[in-house]
């Protein structure tokens, strides 16, 4: 028998001077390079994915508290798939191999079925197709609920960006939001929005600058959009080249993630995480916050579309 590689089924796309790699564990971008300039922090085909680095997150993004949550009166309990901090992290889909819908030369569609189980009842089927173009790479999530009662249901990407071969500190940041998430320091469990002024350094890319020491993984929203409905980050090193990501209004939320673990760790500060979401952390959760978590629950037979692009800049 052939030998599977650790990531799962390799589907390789190219456009022009794009080409990407998908690995079917996960649906995950495993490699997204311009003119052979890495857009994305890559991992091996033979290689367990390094966390969620470059996967699809569904039926949710980011955490469950505790990995509790009421939903039509129901009480349910998740795994706690981030023990160090006592949450559900990034949903179920991770892990599970992607079959393929649909392959060509510049695209390819893999299709998932997130099965009820013990925290999460409800059967979605998750489809997202992966398309490069001469504006970059897109990728679509489609999810429909085949439940009989209606489900809670968010997505998002988690790839790690880059704007070079320079330290993460030099890069910069343009990011349009005026509001931020403030979490416990500890468990990143959410407190309160709050104005990115507050903290200008850390938070406040409106207008960009460099990254710096700052540490940040938080999520943002109050994105300023342009006449297209569409919000823009963008990283740069000091040659002004890098890559953007744009999404449109499926995606009020976006988590920046500065990778931060420990000086010397291979994986430390290796990109920049940019994670537009469907909905916010903890959203399954939305009735213990005063601002809109952006939940979206899925009535029977019902289906929801999110996409962004990844292109590059220079």
């Amino acid at each position: 028998m052939a030998h599977i590689p650790a990531s799962g089924t390799q589907h390789s796309i190219r456009a022009g001077d794009y080409e990407a790699v998908i690995a079917s564990v996960g649906a995950s971008l495993r490699s997204l390079t311009y003119a052979s300039r890495d857009l994305v922090v890559p991992f091996g085909a033979d290689e367990v994915r390094p966390g969620f680095r470059g996967a699809t997150l569904a039926p949710w993004p980011n955490r469950v508290v505790d990995g509790r949550y009421s939903f039509g009166g129901e009480d349910y309990v998740l795994s706690l798939t981030e023990p160090k901090r006592g949450h559900a992290l990034h949903g179920l889909a991770g892990w599970l191999d992607f079959t393929v819908a649909d392959k060509g030369p510049s695209h390819v569609t893999l299709v998932a079925v997130v099965e009820p189980q013990a925290g999460y009842p409800w059967r979605i089927t998750i489809e997202t197709t992966y398309a490069l173009g001469p504006d970059g790479l897109t990728q679509t999530v489609t999810a429909t609920n085949d439940s009989r009662t209606a489900a809670p249901w968010g997505t998002g990407p988690h790839p790690y960006l880059r704007a070079g071969d320079s330290p993460l500190e030099s890069w910069t940041l343009s990011l349009p939001a005026s509001d931020v998430l403030a979490v416990t320091p500890d468990r990143l469990a959410p407190i309160a929005l709050e104005p990115v002024d507050l903290d200008p350094r850390r938070f406040d890319f409106r207008a960009p600058h460099e990254i710096g020491a700052a540490e940040i993984d938080h999520a943002f929203t109050a994105l300023a959009r342009g006449a297209d409905g569409r919000a823009e980050v963008r990283v740069t090193d000091a040659a002004g080249q890098g890559v953007a990501m744009v999404w449109g209004a499926s995606c009020p939320w976006v988590q920046v993630h500065t990778a931060d673990i420990e000086p010397g760790h291979p994986f430390h500060r290796i990109g920049l995480a940019v994670e537009p979401m469907t909905c916010a952390p903890d959203a399954f959760n939305a009735d213990a916050y005063p601002f809109d978590t952006g939940l979206i629950v899925l009535g029977p037979d019902e289906s929801s579309e999110a996409s962004w692009r990844i292109s590059a800049i220079g």
